[in-house]
């Protein structure tokens, strides 16, 4: 899976490289945010930029991602969503509860970092 993370202030950000995320690709990627919060950091940004495409296991991951770090003391938000990942994240009700932005710069600030 094409995964980097960096660190920006006091928020992680995990940049995903693949145009489909699914389920094949979901245990490295839940495995680097749940390695993130085990490490200590809290305040974590997926950046979905690249991401034209999630099945319903990813938006499972991301829930359950979701769970984890709120319970963690921490927030997890998604920045740079498509337009098409988008209408499933709101087709689930996933938007509920994953704050949403539209690009890196603006959900990094919404950290308050």
């Amino acid at each position: 899976m094409n995964l980097t993370t960096e660190q920006r202030g006091g928020v992680a950000i995990v940049r995903i490289g693949e145009t489909r995320l699914m389920y094949p690709l979901l245990s490295e990627f839940a495995s680097t945010v749940s390695g993130l919060l085990a490490a200590g950091q809290h305040q974590i940004l997926i950046d979905l930029s690249t991401v034209t495409y999630v099945d319903s296991a990813t938006i499972g991951c991301f829930m359950d991602l979701y769970r984890q770090t709120s319970a963690a003391g921490g927030r997890l938000k998604l920045s740079g969503v498509q337009k098409r990942v988008e209408t499933m994240l709101n087709l689930t009700g996933a938007q509920n509860f994953l704050e949403i932005h539209h690009d890196e710069p603006e959900a990094v600030r919404s950290f308050g970092s």
